[in-house]
């Protein structure tokens, strides 16, 4: 008897063992391969943080990264272009395990630092390098603004919308191009204007887009689209003081901004593609090459319509629905 209850306690410590092996293992494939002082850096877009836009988003993705995979983070906040080689320079310098860089204008600087140092490595957001050291992350945005464009003209009482970009540049246009096809689905006679903020500061210079903004309202235009970082906050100002103008937001969740008056946000989810790359450069999975992320991936899309669900209306939100199906299975194509 006493050798069966023994035989039994051994039994039942190697069973405790295992299970516990296999519980850390689980673990440890779930955070990916964790080292204590793996650092990233990043190198925001001209505007800086507080632009509730492209940067905040992108920040967003980087403090999750440190709480949820212990790595350790800065960030820069460049205020000239020139100074983007400088940073990108010093963190590789620095021994950063992955450097990022939000926005085109990064662009450069991450061509020449990832040929200087190809032990290091980079991910860039919004553009292309093509380099082994290198992780290119686009959005196919011309998806998203193709439903912001609908909306606009679903809620439209003018028929006239409007667009307001930060500077004139080919990413820039693709956002208006995809709204004008969006609205002139839904309606082809419908008048779509776009105008640029421009100058040496276009993506925070609220005050020229708060002008821009209103000058659009006083012509008829009654919803629009902005796409211009921090110069946006402007626009959001010459929304909230007028009654009968609509707005669309960009990048972030900027539906709060104004209540009942921003239509929704089309999310470009730069928090995410940060994140993912952070914890795959952690995991040692770290490839080089160009992502494309759009509604079949979830990149991109609209909010869910907090504030504007009665003003949209139900029957719209529904056609909206499959609109987006129909973008995902190329029923619809975008040109």
């Amino acid at each position: 008897m006493k050798r069966i209850i023994l035989f039994l306690m051994g039994l039942s410590l190697i069973l405790l063992t295992a299970c516990g092996k296999e519980e850390n293992t689980k673990n440890a494939e779930n955070e990916g391969v964790k080292k204590v002082d793996y650092k990233v850096g990043i190198v925001l877009g001209l505007g800086g943080l507080g632009d509730k836009s492209f940067n905040d988003s992108a920040y967003k993705g980087l403090l999750k990264a440190e709480k949820e995979l212990g790595v350790k983070i800065k960030y820069v906040e460049p205020t000239t272009l020139s100074e983007f080689d400088q940073f990108f320079t010093e963190f590789a310098e620095a021994n950063y395990d992955l450097i990022i860089g939000v926005s085109f204008d990064a662009e450069k600087g991450i061509e020449k630092a990832a040929k200087e140092y190809p032990e290091s490595t980079f991910v860039i957001i919004d553009s292309v390098v093509d380099l082994p050291n290198v992780k290119s992350i686009i959005f196919n945005q011309k998806e998203g603004s193709f439903l912001a464009g609908a909306i606009g003209e679903m809620v439209s009482k003018n028929k006239s919308l409007g667009f307001i970009g930060a500077i004139e540049i080919p990413i820039i246009k693709s956002f208006y191009e995809g709204y004008e096809q969006g609205a002139q689905y839904m309606n082809p006679n419908i008048e779509v204007r776009d105008i640029y903020v421009g100058g040496g500061n276009s993506f925070n210079d609220p005050a020229r887009a708060k002008e821009l903004a209103i000058s659009m309202a006083e012509n008829g235009i009654d919803v629009i689209f902005t796409v211009a970082g921090g110069s946006g906050r402007g626009v959001m100002e010459a929304i909230k003081g007028r009654e009968g103008l609509y707005g669309i937001g960009i990048d972030s969740n900027q539906d709060g901004e104004v209540e009942g008056k921003i239509l929704t946000s089309i999310l470009k989810r730069v928090d995410v593609s940060i994140f993912d790359a952070t914890f795959e450069g952690l995991a040692g999975k770290f490839t080089a090459g160009t992502v494309v992320l759009g509604l079949k991936e979830n990149g991109i899309g609209t909010t869910n319509f907090e504030f504007s669900k009665e003003i949209i209306g139900e029957e719209n939100l529904a056609e909206l629905e499959q609109i987006k199906k129909d973008l995902i299975s190329g029923k619809i194509k975008i040109k």
